[in-house]
């Protein structure tokens, strides 16, 4: 694949675009850190608060990743003693939106599965027929031209069905066309579109009825876990803000704020080599991805595997979590080089790693909760259909990279 380098009609990138990229993440850090003690940041955060933690982790990332990349440049123990220290506060900080982020998203798509809750039908009298005299005009025949099917008696009338099961739209129908307690359930017409007697007909959804049975619990167990460890997050994250290992960070991003420690050899150094580094490296880790295999929008084999009951994490999605950090590095040595913003396919290939992540974080979690001892089996039942539908998101995230990625090489033609 071609790599896309750098222009070299542009000239050389000298070291001081770098201390000037530095210097105005520091400035970003310190100002995050006077917003996030003004606006507070005890349990009941505000959502300036929450948004200058984000800001704090923005300005650490960059900050971290430019001492990564352009190292040769910068004083060596300064820099291999800074850089895991601004990771440690960009990961504490990150702990508690990821806990919420991840419950939102399952919390969603259990609702998504399991289908709206059933209407509730109001009360009939015994013996009425009035919801088979329904639509009637005045002739005494059904407005609608259809016929209408009475009602079973009370005492023949099934149990109710969640809504969207088969079972709600096939009636307990007998051999002469009324309702009877021992007669079989008919199955759907075979034509999609046509009902038995040739009218047009709606096919009720799949049956979703031990789905919707377990969902509400599995939703309850879901919240009550990652809330738990959302609050402790949160805790860990206001310890470490007041520990003195954090003041000490911030005292030395004080400093870069003012004064960048560059090497000797500082002066006559062009960036460009160390952020073609980066893509180099970036491009290595995708083309030893399986593109081909994630080229297919439904990928069977990686979903065998990706629902496989171990416990540890899926060997499959540790690659793909390389090249989202490399990628991030890439895009940050961009921004230091570069005044313009990024392309879009390279955006749209790191948004597709970021579902990635969060699809295979958020099966995960489905998973954990589905080895929680004394489970009603419907429970269970719920959890193993989100993990499920998690690791189609994983192999949905894998198609989009490799799409937007074949735009990004395209683009290096």
């Amino acid at each position: 694949m071609a790599q896309r380098h750098l222009d070299p009609t542009a000239g050389p990138v000298p070291a001081d675009a770098l201390a000037g990229y530095l210097r105005a993440r520091a400035t970003e850090f310190l100002r995050a850190l006077r917003l996030h003690r003004e606006t507070g940041a005890g349990a009941a955060a505000s959502e300036d608060s929450v948004e200058a933690a984000r800001a704090l982790r923005r300005a650490a990332r960059r900050i971290s990743a430019s001492l990564h990349t352009f190292q040769p440049v910068l004083d060596r123990d300064w820099s291999e003693s800074m850089r895991p220290e601004l990771a440690w506060v960009s990961g504490t900080l990150a702990q508690e939106h990821a806990y919420a982020t991840r419950l939102d998203q399952l919390l969603l798509t259990l609702h998504r599965l399991s289908g709206p809750p059933p209407l509730p039908q109001p009360p009939q009298p015994a013996g009425s027929r009035a919801a088979g005299a329904a639509r009637v005009g005045a002739g005494g025949t059904p407005s609608s031209g259809a016929s209408v099917i009475p009602p079973p008696h009370p005492a023949d009338t099934p149990p109710p069905h969640p809504a969207g099961s088969r079972a709600a739209g096939a009636a307990r129908v007998g051999a002469g066309g009324t309702p009877s307690s021992g007669a079989s359930v008919i199955p759907p017409p075979t034509d999609p579109g046509t009902s038995a007697n040739g009218n047009r007909t709606v096919i009720p959804a799949p049956d979703r009825g031990n789905l919707t049975v377990g969902a509400a619990k599995a939703g309850a167990l879901l919240d009550r876990q990652l809330t738990l460890a959302r609050t402790r997050a949160h805790s860990t994250a206001l310890q470490a803000l007041g520990s003195s290992r954090f003041h000490a960070v911030a005292d030395k991003v004080a400093v870069l704020a003012s004064e960048v420690p560059l090497s000797p050899s500082a002066t006559t150094t062009d960036l460009r080599p160390l952020a073609d580094a980066a893509r180099t490296r970036l491009a290595d880790a995708v083309a030893a991805l399986p593109l081909l295999t994630a080229g297919s929008p439904y990928n069977a084999e990686a979903l065998i595997h990706g629902l496989s009951p171990d416990p540890a994490p899926h060997p499959q999605d540790a690659p793909w979590h390389q090249v989202r950090l490399l990628l991030r590095l890439h895009r940050y040595a961009l921004e230091v080089c570069h005044t313009a913003a990024p392309a879009k396919s390279l955006l749209a290939a790191g948004e597709a790693l970021d579902r990635h992540r969060d699809a295979s974080e958020a099966a995960a979690a489905a998973a954990q909760a589905a080895r929680t001892p004394r489970i009603a089996p419907a429970t269970a039942y719920a959890l193993g259909v989100l993990h499920a539908d998690q690791r189609h998101e994983v192999e949905a995230a894998r198609y989009a990279f490799q799409r937007s990625w074949q735009k990004e090489a395209l683009g290096a033609l």
